[in-house]
């Protein structure tokens, strides 16, 4: 993980001025500089197209200024430091952009994913931090992001359920909060679809629980990440190229992991419980069939209308427990349908609810912070796609249409109807890179949620 030192600095009296050029602030800049500015730029051919940069020298040969051609987002400062040679730099004139968010597509700009190869240190640029920004908040919300990458970017024979498990553990640790984990019998006897869909495996299930309390806690919130360390299907196996992105299949996992660190690192007045169902859905002789019909941990028993639709089963288990401690809010992370990225494609996230005021204000934070969410109905009369002649409920039903919808309703039959519940279904993988996100696993919705939780969830009671 790049530490933050290497890419910013306190003020420096040598630093490099970063101008953000749009034409007009170019024409006034062109005008206030000697002739010989005035010609440099012209025989560069500048004319502050978004993207284009140039550096302007100084007597002595070295970089004195640099112009770049502003877009107007903080997504810009991703590729901005990709493109500046070695040096410190500062922006004297931040206009009115959010100079945080800036500064953690800056930070976003140098991570790699280079565990498994030898990673020759790149000299990076270093940009001065911006006064009144929070220095805290760049580090931690940079460091959840890794974490989110990192675990998703993990092959699935080093990222086991149980090494999972090892990793929550340890973060838990580290930051001062409680860890269970729950296996072997006791997860057969009172988890049974976690213990049901990961028994197949070499590796056995396991439901991590970490709990964790601010000394003065506001309100009450349980996260729940889908942790599918590997998904071939099962029985109903995927062909080879659908299994290719598979280890990503626990992504939900690694975004509830990082939202629980940023909430105790950044000190969020709330009671709070993360509950991750670790498994891999594999082959064997005792592995679930379809239609077999398996119990829940709410009692409901579940005809199984696909293996390849597992994380639904083992989130049933865990958003059911998460309902026994009656928190204020439920929030589930999940890689949970292919009917969503057909619907929304693969950048935009999928959102469900059973609140629409909360929901509502998730979506206004999502748009200021710039991690978008899309809310999706929980369309009622779907709920005869679930239904089933031989058990209490089918997880998938005989129609394909309208996947997520249906998928979010399976879901919502094992929350108690009165607490409230936010389910985001993403795609956590990014399929080709861009600046400040390289091609692999990727947060989406981390930021909007943590937004949420501490600028509306801590301060209002709804």
């Amino acid at each position: 993980m790049e530490m933050l030192e290497n890419l910013f600095t306190s003020a420096s009296a040598a630093a490099i001025n970063l101008v953000l050029c749009t034409p007009k602030i170019l024409e006034d800049i062109f005008n206030s500089k000697p002739e010989w500015v005035q010609t440099w730029i012209q025989q560069h051919q500048f004319t502050a197209v978004p993207g284009q940069m140039l550096s302007i020298p100084s007597e002595n040969g070295q970089i004195k200024e640099v112009l770049y051609g502003s877009d107007g987002s903080t997504g810009q400062f991703a590729r901005i430091a990709q493109q500046l040679p070695q040096g410190v730099y500062t922006v004297a004139d931040w206009g009115d952009l959010d100079k945080q968010q800036a500064c953690l597509a800056w930070a976003l700009s140098s991570y790699q994913f280079t565990h498994y190869k030898e990673n020759d240190a790149a000299v990076k640029a270093q940009l001065v931090w911006p006064e009144s920004v929070d220095q805290q908040w760049v580090t931690v919300a940079y460091e959840a992001i890794a974490l989110v990458r990192d675990l998703i970017n993990m092959p699935a024979n080093a990222l086991t359920p149980a090494k999972l498990a090892e990793i929550a553990s340890n973060v838990a640790a580290e930051n001062g909060a409680t860890c269970t984990i729950v296996t072997g019998e006791t997860l057969e006897k009172e988890f049974p679809a976690i213990h049901t869909v990961g028994q197949a495996a070499a590796v056995a299930p396991r439901l991590i629980d970490i709990r964790w309390s601010h000394p003065n806690p506001l309100r009450t919130v349980t996260i729940v990440g889908k942790g599918v360390c590997f998904d071939s299907g099962g029985l109903d196996i995927k062909p080879s190229a659908a299994m290719l992105t598979m280890k990503k299949d626990m992504g939900g996992a690694a975004h509830a992991l990082a939202l629980a660190c940023m909430i105790i690192r950044l000190n969020l007045p709330l009671h709070l419980r993360l509950l991750i169902p670790a498994v891999e859905n594999a082959i064997s002789s005792n592995a679930m069939h379809p239609l077999d019909i398996i119990r829940t941990r709410k009692g409901l028993t579940v005809e199984v209308g696909n293996t390849d639709a597992e994380g639904r089963l083992i989130l049933a288990d865990a958003l059911y427990e998460a309902c026994q401690d009656t928190p204020h809010l439920i929030i589930d992370f999940a890689t949970l349908t292919g009917a969503a990225r057909i619907a929304l494609g693969t950048e935009l996230p999928a959102l469900f609810s059973n609140n629409l005021d909360i929901a509502n204000k998730l979506l206004s934070c999502a748009n200021q912070i710039n991690d978008p969410l899309w809310l999706m109905p929980l369309h009622r009369p779907y709920e005869k796609y679930l239904k089933s002649s031989v058990a209490d409920l089918s997880s998938t039903g005989k129609s394909s249409y309208g996947g997520a919808i249906t998928a979010a309703l399976f879901l919502e039959k094992f929350i108690t109807p009165s607490i409230d519940w936010l389910h985001i279904d993403h795609m956590a993988w990014n399929l080709a890179s861009a600046p400040g996100k390289p091609e692999g696993g990727e947060a989406m919705g981390l930021l909007a949620v943590f937004e949420f939780l501490s600028k509306e969830f801590t301060l209002t009671i709804f």
